[in-house]
């Protein structure tokens, strides 16, 4: 029997939960494209865009996924030929990797496992190592398939130790708006990000964002697609540029509306903090649940864990069926599995806790993951949802 007749929740790492302000701001007619009201609000996503990636960069808008801008963020400083240094913990690490090397770029990928964070001195020895061949560094700040966030501030430190002339180019797909990002004060020449995460709004939109540094070796790199081409965008002659061709009015709309929630109205470090909060108390349960020995975050080091999502897994059980149970049984939709390391999909579950979320959304995800244990015969420990709670009354 189902128990499912309320409103149904997804705790999947993107698409978010998609507030109701935003739903009700796209639910609207398709509005002028030549000039008026959509032209002055896009200036003002641009402006809220660079406060939330804390850059005086530039921006520019894709009508896109993640998967787009990280060829976008590659067609505008690099080439067929030149060399790049990826680093990966995870699955969208090793991603934007095969982005490259299908672009003809040569990678060097430096895999860094499954279960922690970049190690600064590895880098710095590849960097030294490589005589300043490579043209561009790729790093992850948060893979949403591990869970694992890495520091981008130590990786700048690491560049310019070695004095390397190398770009940092940052995937910020599932950290943007929920966790600490400092574009400009940690040195990132170029980042990628996407609508449907923190940015809680229906995917379709994509951005990348970059420096002065960047703009200058895009003017000396042959580009091939006008689609693609960030220079056009960011310095348009008519407004249609922006976008080359027809604006996604209504992502605009929903984007304006997301971007006055978090920037105007909750504040930034306020957004963090939250994020902080909440991943602290889903920690804390699934800490407690791991005591019997079944399922356990997949990151042991507290440093090393995501605000954003947390990746569970189990070493012993197939977790398909708690899948099942959540989703039909009770309206709860966990985040799949993707596969890595010594892990397959079936012998993990992710919680996105990122973007449109509260106390009663987080402790009800939790509440409803310890009935399916329960239902399952799961081991886990007890007191888990107490000491959430916990937490959340710090």
């Amino acid at each position: 029997m189902s128990l499912s007749q309320g409103r149904n929740l997804f705790v999947t790492p993107g698409p978010s939960v998609i507030p109701d302000r935003v739903l009700n701001a796209m639910h609207r007619a398709a509005p002028n494209i030549y000039e008026g009201d959509l032209v002055d609000m896009t200036d003002r996503i641009l402006d809220n865009l660079r406060k939330v990636a804390r850059t005086s960069g530039d921006p520019t808008i894709y009508i896109s996924n993640g998967h787009g801008v990280w060829e976008a963020a590659l067609h505008n400083v690099l080439q067929a030929g030149d060399k790049v240094l990826c680093l990966s913990t995870g699955t969208f690490g090793s991603g934007w990797a095969d982005v490259a090397t299908a672009m003809g770029i040569e990678v060097e990928l430096l895999d860094f496992g499954s279960s922690k964070s970049f190690n600064a001195d590895r880098v710095a020895d590849a960097l030294r190592a490589d005589q300043g061949k490579f043209k561009a560094i790729l790093a992850t700040h948060t893979d949403t398939s591990t869970s694992i966030t890495n520091d981008i501030a130590a990786l700048r430190k690491a560049i310019d130790d070695t004095g390397h002339h190398a770009l940092l180019m940052v995937d910020c797909i599932a950290s943007l708006g929920c966790e600490q990002f400092e574009m400009d004060a940690w040195g990132v020449d170029v980042m990628v990000a996407a609508c449907q995460k923190g940015l809680m709004v229906p995917p379709g939109i994509a951005f990348t964002f970059h420096n002065t540094k960047a703009a200058q070796v895009s003017e000396n790199t042959i580009r091939t697609s006008p689609y693609w081409n960030w220079t056009l965008r960011t310095n348009p002659d008519v407004f249609y540029m922006r976008f080359n061709g027809t604006p996604p009015t209504h992502h605009i709309f929903g984007l304006d509306e997301a971007l006055k929630m978090l920037v105007d109205e909750e504040g930034l470090d306020n957004v963090w903090a939250r994020h902080t909060k909440q991943a602290q108390a889903i920690w804390a349960a699934i800490d407690i649940w791991a005591e019997a020995g079944a399922i356990r975050c997949n990151i042991q080091n507290i440093a090393d864990r995501s605000s954003a999502v947390t990746t569970v897994v189990s070493d012993t059980i197939d977790l398909s069926p708690l899948h099942e149970w959540c989703k039909d049984t009770a309206g709860l939709t966990l985040g799949v599995g993707i596969g890595f390391g010594e892990y397959e999909p079936n012998q993990i579950f992710r919680i996105g806790h990122m973007g449109h979320m509260n106390p009663v959304m987080l402790l009800g995800a939790l509440s409803t993951i310890e009935a399916g244990l329960n239902a399952l015969q799961i081991p886990h420990g007890r007191g888990a949802i107490e000491a959430a709670g916990r937490v959340l009354a710090s």
